[in-house]
């Protein structure tokens, strides 16, 4: 039976990314035949949307296929009867970032935008918004699949599933991909040739890896990076080695965005530099944006550009095209991302979500079994998933003393007085966006409460 054109939905539209994800639709467009796609941003998102909107339909115009790119501010006229819903919006856009980074380095603590207390404040902003979208699509679209990249991916997903109660998600994060890409060459292997096992949460899993006749080459991959070759590190991480002897030891390969715990004092003292220096991440990033912007522009380009690699999240749209692309036509692709556990990793609950490898088709994600993990990794596992539940339930509940909870609990905040200064400051800089904590807020405005980082006790008095 001849399956029906689809119609998807990217809420977020007007973000830098979305060249990469209409290239991603464009390239799948015969496995996956699209037949209208909405972008939708809110009214401060409107002239980059009206930009990368208009540099979307170009993309699709130089194509072979005739499909038509709606522009709209209006997310309930986008969802209805949509068959699929991307997220990859940022509440707050880059100036939030900036008072997540900057807050916390003031005070000699990680600022950064998924980590620490930056990225407990991401959630903050974001499970609530995620949670109206679960509750438009209950009416509008109660059959489409919610494909989500909105950082912090691996907390807003679980979300999803447990407050939205939406079986129908998966989350998704570029930075397995970037390791996918990169680790088979450096031992002279293809992807198609090696088989990879993730298993742990968004931004802090780890890898196996095996080759075609089903031997591990986990340990060759670790000697390759220690011989200087590329295994695919995202462009927004400082590189600081891992310490090999104990990569030696767990015979996996960490994420990343682990060096933030395992290699904690370099990478804090690296990000106070540049925080005193040429700022932080977010601020780099917004010259970024700007450049990509003024790219989109052009009315004579009609592709991806090379710029956008710069970007932390490259290879955004071999994640979330694949992943919608493997739904459709039951392809049954294995793809990491984050989903219920439902035994995969039995050092957590079922019911949890968890990033791991999974095969992906018509039913949605079957995450194959990783197995237990050892006692070092197990402890960080089980630390770092017990903390994220606490910053779900104060996102959703506007308990403070939760989130004073998720903030002693989490390894990057040194527990203390400085800690609820931290977060008290946070809840200042971001009450626009945090309406559930509107009575504690309105207790330390009354206390005379004052952000101590002057950019963003700046951006913070001029409403952004």
């Amino acid at each position: 039976m001849e399956k029906k054109p689809v119609k998807i939905v990217t809420i977020g539209g007007g973000s830098s990314y979305t060249p990469e994800l209409m290239e991603g639709f464009i390239k799948r467009y015969d496995e996956l035949p699209i037949k209208e796609i909405w972008l939708v941003d809110i009214e401060d998102g409107k002239e980059k949307l009206e930009i990368v909107g208009t540099m979307a339909q170009r993309m699709w115009d130089a194509s072979p296929y005739d499909v038509k790119v709606h522009l709209t501010l209006d997310r309930r006229e986008a969802l209805k009867d949509a068959d699929f819903v991307t997220t990859q919006f940022r509440v707050g856009l880059l100036n939030a970032r900036v008072k997540d980074e900057r807050i916390p380095f003031s005070y000699g603590m990680l600022g950064q935008e998924t980590n620490g207390a930056g990225g407990i404040f991401k959630a903050f902003r974001t499970i609530p918004v995620i949670l109206s979208i679960v509750e438009d699509m209950k009416e509008l679209c109660p059959n489409a699949w919610l494909i989500n990249f909105t950082n912090p991916s691996g907390m807003v997903t679980e979300a999803v599933m447990k407050y939205g109660k939406w079986d129908k998600v998966i989350g998704l994060c570029n930075v397995p991909v970037g390791a996918m890409m990169k680790e088979p060459e450096t031992i002279g292997k293809t992807l198609d040739q090696l088989t990879y096992k993730f298993a742990g949460l968004n931004h802090f899993h780890w890898h196996k890896v095996f080759d075609e006749n089903g031997q591990e080459v986990t340990q060759q991959i670790i000697d390759a990076m220690y011989e200087g070759k590329d295994g695919g590190i995202p462009a927004n991480i400082h590189d600081i080695p891992f310490f090999k002897e104990q990569l030696d030891q767990m015979q996996m390969i960490p994420c990343g965005y682990h060096r933030y715990y395992y290699r904690q004092e370099e990478m804090l003292k690296h990000g106070l530099e540049e925080y005193n220096t040429i700022g932080t991440r977010a601020q780099q990033v917004k010259q970024t944006e700007e450049e990509l912007f003024e790219l989109y522009k052009n009315p004579d380009l009609d592709h991806k550009p090379e710029q956008l690699a710069k970007r932390g999240g490259a290879h955004y749209s071999d994640a979330a095209c694949e992943t919608i692309a493997s739904i459709y036509a039951n392809k049954n692709s294995h793809i990491v991302v984050t989903t219920r556990n439902n035994g995969a990793v039995p050092d957590l609950p079922a019911d949890s979500a968890v990033e791991v490898s999974a095969f992906i088709g018509t039913t949605g994600a079957r995450a194959i079994a990783f197995g237990p993990l050892q006692p070092a990794e197990r402890g960080w596992l089980q630390c770092m998933k017990n903390m994220e539940w606490c910053v779900e339930e104060a996102a959703v509940t506007g308990d403070y003393g939760m989130a004073l909870q998720a903030f002693i609990l989490n390894p990057q905040i040194p527990s203390g007085e400085t800690a609820k200064r931290v977060l008290d400051e946070l809840l200042l800089a971001h009450k626009k966006y945090l309406p559930q904590f509107a009575d504690k807020i309105a207790q330390l405005e009354a206390e005379g409460v004052t952000i101590k980082d002057d950019v963003a006790r700046e951006l913070t008095e001029k409403g952004l």
